[in-house]
């Protein structure tokens, strides 16, 4: 794994509320008839790959995939009401309740968060503003950079990749200390040398779960501090990393 003096701290993963939302939108399914049980397993494969990454909020992670777990285990064995009552359980008593009040809540936190931020984008283009209003480097003026893939689609292709590597790291595990700004920059220099890398291809070479794991995260740096594009033409098919659309300027040579 990577030096045990790095330890991985990244916002871009919102929490499970977020994972739960996407994994609705990319199977298209019904937010109120939530099916627990598929939901469940998907969740289940995300979390082992957070578990991969150590994360330090994948206790969060940990937690939901309890909950899913009981509220499966709940809608297989009839409630008391069920038993009483035989039109059926009312809404109260579907276990699934609480969690889907929730994933509705946080949906329309989302989309109004989204519209918020598209809002002040349109009036960042339009309405003219003084040099000393831009916004500084360390205030993190784009707050997501991973725009033209979500960040889960990434997450989901590196476990792809982790699954095709397991006989190799059954047979072969060794620790890596590369510290994560070697992988950002040699990711970077491929990029901006070749304008087009498949995510894939970025992995060919390498058995090691540490490296992987380290390429993965210098993935993510590259996106959200570096403005690198990470763009997919189908749903669950081959990502494509380009370099930025508008490269920072050199810096001046002393004369």
């Amino acid at each position: 794994m990577l030096s045990p003096d790095y330890r991985v701290e990244l916002d871009v993963f919102t929490g499970p509320l977020d994972l739960l939302l996407y994994l609705v939108r990319r199977n298209e399914l019904d937010i109120v008839d939530l099916p627990v049980s598929t939901v469940t397993t998907q969740f289940q494969e995300f979390l082992t790959i957070l578990q991969v990454i150590d994360l330090d909020l994948v206790g969060d992670f940990v937690v939901m995939a309890s909950t899913l777990m009981e509220i499966k285990s709940r809608m297989v064995l009839p409630s008391e009401e069920e038993e009483a009552v035989e039109e059926g359980p009312s809404v109260d008593g579907d276990p699934r309740s609480d969690l889907v009040r929730q994933l509705l809540e946080y949906k329309r936190f989302k989309h109004a968060a989204a519209a918020l931020e598209a809002r002040a984008m349109e009036w960042q283009e339009r309405y003219p503003r003084l040099e000393n209003d831009r916004p500084t480097e360390g205030k993190n003026p784009a707050a997501d950079r991973i725009k033209e893939v979500e960040l889960w689609d990434l997450v989901s292709a590196l476990g792809r990749i982790l699954r095709l590597r397991e006989v190799e790291e059954e047979t072969s595990v060794k620790d890596d200390e590369t510290p994560l700004h070697v992988f950002v920059e040699q990711v970077g220099q491929l990029v901006r040398e070749q304008r087009e890398v498949r995510f894939t291809s970025l992995f060919d070479e390498e058995t090691s779960r540490g490296r992987i794991v380290g390429i993965f995260l210098a993935i993510l740096e590259l996106l959200r501090h570096h403005h690198f594009r990470a763009e997919q033409l189908k749903p669950h098919g081959e990502i494509i990393i380009r370099p930025p659309l508008v490269e920072p300027p050199p810096a001046a040579q002393p004369s």
